[in-house]
């Protein structure tokens, strides 16, 4: 295949990172860290960045980023305190550039949300979490959806969905994007469902896709990481 050189080749990361509570009950930031380093990512898209309570601060200290990754994390909270929004983060290397970062409310019984951002100007990245109860994915997949439908970029969806069906359950999005499930990355111990999916508009090529198995990844979180290289054509 033909490779033009004003492509734009990505590697996106999403990762589940349980507020850095690994498989041994420790709270460990440095080794979700170094699983992040391991993976040589552009983008990585994070779930459970933040802790649950009071004003959700990150689970992932920024001056832990800055000292020991060649990542930024794209701001999405205006006093600091939180990495993210409801716990979604997404993470850019250093040296490619990123516009309109927006914070997306979805409905539902419990509080959930997405993350949005414009990658190099030519794609747009959003990372969520999804519910736990299928009739509410529906609603937020509905309104991702609408709100998506006006956008111009090729766009990729990244996150954790929730469903532990392999074919059911993202009716809403089927329209207009192709779902991807690259393995299962549920439970890290023991992966026996692919929670962990990406929704890829026209316009994003997935070259490859997987899920990381190394040994620490399968301590850091209950969650495996799940990587995907993608073409943006000219």
């Amino acid at each position: 295949m033909n490779m033009n050189a004003d492509d734009l080749n990505l590697k996106l990361v999403t990762y589940n990172m349980r507020k850095a509570i690994g498989l041994d009950r420790r709270r460990d930031p440095h080794r979700i860290l170094d699983v992040i380093n391991h993976l040589d990512a552009d983008v990585v898209v994070l779930q459970e960045a933040d802790r649950r309570l009071g004003p959700r601060p990150a689970a992932l200290p920024r001056h832990l980023l800055e000292d020991e990754t060649d990542f930024v994390a794209v701001p999405y909270d205006r006093k600091g305190i939180s990495l993210g929004s409801h716990g979604n983060a997404i993470l850019v290397r250093k040296g490619l550039t990123f516009h309109h970062a927006e914070q997306l409310e979805l409905p539902g019984l419990e509080p959930r949300g997405a993350v949005s951002v414009e990658i190099e100007g030519r794609l747009k990245l959003v990372g969520t979490h999804l519910g736990l109860l299928r009739p509410y994915r529906h609603q937020q997949m509905r309104q991702l959806a609408q709100k998506l439908a006006i956008t111009p970029l090729p766009t990729m969806i990244m996150g954790d969905f929730n469903e532990w069906s392999p074919k059911r359950g993202f009716e809403p999005l089927e329209h207009n994007f192709d779902i991807i499930s690259p393995g299962r990355s549920f439970h890290a111990s023991r992966p026996m469902a692919g929670l962990d999916r990406l929704a890829l508009s026209k316009g994003v090529e997935l070259r490859d896709a997987g899920v990381e198995q190394s040994p620490l990844a399968k301590v850091a979180s209950d969650h495996l990481p799940v990587w995907a290289k993608v073409r943006i054509k000219e």
